[in-house]
């Protein structure tokens, strides 16, 4: 495993995280604590040191299950938790975004994980209104002074929003998570130059495209009914294949896998720090880590790569 610094927090997480919507159960099946645990002592195996979780992965599901996995080496984690969602069943969230709710939903998601800190906390998706309340930052900002935050983070969306990226400063906010795989490149426009002339820690989410960029799929493929990729549209689907296929085609190193291919793609951007994409099994835990492994150096060309697998 690789390690880098993660912005001005200082602190050195592994290039390569692990993702943790799958636990919430709204990914193909739901996750037994035995599942979790060989998941995370996989991971740590392998040197993977970062875990991305939150509160709407489930009723504080996935922090439950990373919380029973881990509280006896807490220590050796850097838990990455949010704030602004309350779960309300299958793709079902509701609001809760003020003060208060950010206080309360720490202090679930501390119960649910086992632990009297997180690493980071971060604003999760919430509008540019809500984000720029005084109030709210300075909630997040004593909750960092009593210790039970060490860092203040901010999962963005849209990807390219460059207006909570520059406020980061007043904030306090010293990592930004943003949606970036080599299908999605919008952070590339305005975001990650912001990142690095601040100094913010870039976490990766979706580096795999929700498994477009795994390899396993073909044009033609359709995904079944209690999929989430289901409810996109069909020429979306068809569309998204296709760029696949040529992307497998024109830029994929021989004998390289797709996936593995795709997690180095995204950490070679100089503002990555890590990638964080979910797992079903240890399997996939190892075949993530891997990327680590694998460097990828960009010609003149900017679609242009070539491997450098050691």
């Amino acid at each position: 495993m690789k390690y880098r610094r993660l912005g001005k927090t200082n602190i050195r997480v592994s290039v390569v995280g692990v993702g943790t919507w799958q636990f919430g159960g709204e990914w193909a099946r739901d996750f037994s604590q035995d599942d979790a645990d060989q998941i995370l002592n996989t991971a740590h195996e392998l040197g993977i040191n970062l875990i991305d979780t939150a509160e709407c992965y489930g009723d504080h599901t996935s922090e439950s299950l990373i919380g029973n996995a881990v509280h006896r080496n807490r220590d050796r984690w850097i838990i990455a938790t949010k704030f602004g969602h309350q779960f309300q069943g299958f793709l079902k969230r509701t609001d809760e975004r003020t003060p208060r709710d950010a206080v309360r939903q720490l202090e679930d998601s501390l119960r649910a994980l086992r632990t009297d800190y997180v690493d980071i906390l971060q604003y999760h998706s919430i509008r540019n209104e809500e984000f720029d309340n005084s109030e709210l930052q300075q909630t997040l900002i004593r909750l960092k002074e009593q210790g039970k935050v060490r860092h203040i983070g901010n999962s963005i969306a849209p990807n390219d929003n460059l207006h909570q990226t520059e406020a980061s400063q007043q904030a306090q906010v010293e990592t930004i998570q943003v949606l970036y795989n080599r299908l999605d490149r919008k952070p590339e426009k305005g975001v990650f130059d912001s990142c690095r002339r601040q100094d913010l820690g870039v976490l990766a989410r979706v580096p795999l495209a929700s498994g477009f960029l795994t390899g396993k799929y073909k044009p033609g493929d359709r995904f079944a009914a209690d999929d989430v990729r289901s409810g996109y549209k069909l020429q979306e689907v068809e569309n998204r294949l296709r760029e696949v296929e040529q992307i497998e085609k024109s830029e994929l190193p021989p004998s390289v896998p797709m996936a593995t291919w795709a997690l180095a793609w995204v950490l070679q951007h100089p503002a990555v720090t890590t990638v964080i994409p979910g797992c079903k099994n240890p399997k996939q835990v190892r075949s993530n880590a891997s990327a680590a492994d694998l460097e990828m150096v960009r010609d003149d060309h900017p679609q242009a790569w070539k491997s450098t697998s050691r």
